[in-house]
């Protein structure tokens, strides 16, 4: 019993003795108001649960029925929402007809570079500036980004040019400032299985880009969504950036199998990053026209005027006038699979 389908008409009093029952045994209670039907998805070790106990529960007013979901991941799979998420964030919705693309430098690194780039992207057809203030580096001698003060750069690049602002969170410490300047929090790949922090974000209502790890499996993903969505925010977006093979001509090899395959298992939208999946700039645009050929929903692109002077990623990074050729050529792709830019 994972799943409890009520019948069309079920009233607000049926759906709190059901939700009362299940608090009772130790199960958390996930509702979904669809148009037509209220779902509630059950939270926690439903194994325990006794054929009798299940057969109970099929019998209380409102139920119409009751399902078992075999994948391990409840809230993120198509059993427990057959239908497409789709995300509001501000004026803009991810996972509908149109494709969105984030863009920006993948460190915040002075006011005057960033506001440059936010301009340029906005104007190329971007909706969303990205932009990393904490930064998670491999060498621990490697910039590590401005913290808060790279946080009001991009408050005041969204200022500028009206586009949300989609940045890194690494710790748990830092979720008060990060929701005070943040429209979308990434979760970046070296934390998709920081378990805490991803229960943390999971606690909050807002929307969360969460980034597939280096060796995760596309179960590994979804069950790091589930952390989620089982602390009651369902505003997830899942992130394609390339995971790490045997392969060296790439920084990672970008799997776009993984596109369709999430959205056979899931209904949360799904986008790709292209500049981490190439890890170079002359192959992030057949990449990311690859992507949308394959159902993504957004892209997300680093973007910087000197990629040669870069704090970080600059080999990744495409400049302005290759970031606007690209948007022009992604519009024809999107045409052609159905889709806007």
């Amino acid at each position: 019993m994972d799943i409890i389908v009520l019948r069309p008409g079920a009233t607000a009093k049926e759906l709190r003795y059901i939700v009362k029952k299940l608090e009772n045994k130790g199960f958390k209670a996930n509702i979904s108001k669809g148009t037509e039907r209220t779902v509630i998805g059950v939270i926690g070790d439903t194994s325990k649960i006794t054929e009798d106990e299940s057969n109970a529960f099929a019998s209380m007013a409102g139920v119409e029925e009751i399902h078992r979901i075999i994948q391990p991941f409840k809230l993120a799979s198509r059993d427990f929402k057959s239908g497409d998420t789709t995300i509001r964030i501000g004026k803009h919705t991810i996972g509908g007809k149109r494709i969105h693309v984030t863009a920006g430098p993948c460190a915040v690194e002075n006011l005057p570079t960033l506001l440059n780039i936010a301009m340029e992207v906005k104007k190329a057809g971007a909706t969303f500036i990205r932009g990393g203030a904490f930064k998670p580096r491999t060498s621990p001698y490697s910039f590590q980004g401005l913290g808060e003060e790279g946080l009001k750069f991009l408050a005041e690049a969204r200022e500028k040019t009206g586009m949300p602002v989609v940045t890194e969170l690494m710790d748990p410490r830092d979720i008060d400032v990060i929701l005070k300047y943040a429209d979308v929090i990434q979760i970046g790949t070296r934390n998709m299985q920081n378990f805490r922090l991803l229960s943390e974000v999971g606690s909050h209502d807002k929307p969360i880009v969460l980034k597939r790890g280096l060796s995760a499996t596309i179960k590994d993903l979804l069950m790091a969504a589930e952390y989620i969505m089982a602390q009651g925010n369902n505003k997830v977006i899942l992130c394609e950036r390339g995971i790490r093979t045997f392969e060296t001509a790439t920084r990672n090899t970008l799997d776009l199998n993984a596109i369709p395959v999430l959205k056979k298992l899931s209904h949360l939208p799904v986008v790709v990053d292209p500049s981490h999946g190439a890890g170079k700039w002359d192959l992030v645009a057949p990449m990311a026209k690859a992507a949308i050929a394959a159902g993504a929903d957004g892209l997300m692109i680093e973007v910087h005027p000197k990629p040669e002077e870069a704090l970080s990623d600059g080999e990744q990074s495409l400049k302005p006038d290759k970031f606007k050729t690209l948007m022009k050529e992604l519009k024809a792709v999107a045409k052609a699979v159905g889709r806007t830019l």
